[in-house]
């Protein structure tokens, strides 16, 4: 499980099972296990303080790489 955090303000936003190795560039809606703060708004993902995490593009989220960080484990396949 990876806990997803904004880059800026390090608010959780997320926890996400992430499977196979890589960098998350998408985050699959029905992989998302928790929600802490998940604001969307004119097609993007945004954080409370004001930074835009991803683009909205209906099963997944496409993903800022610069706008958030994460820590965990990755499930390897």
């Amino acid at each position: 499980m990876l806990v997803i955090r904004c880059a800026d303000c390090r608010r959780k936003l997320w926890r996400y099972r992430k499977i196979g190795p890589g960098e998350v560039l998408r985050c699959h809606r029905d992989r998302i296990e928790k929600i802490w703060h998940l604001d969307e708004r004119t097609g993007k993902v945004w954080c409370q303080c004001g930074n835009t995490i991803g683009i909205d593009k209906g099963t997944f989220i496409k993903m800022n790489k610069n706008a958030f960080t994460y820590s965990g484990t990755k499930i390897n396949r």
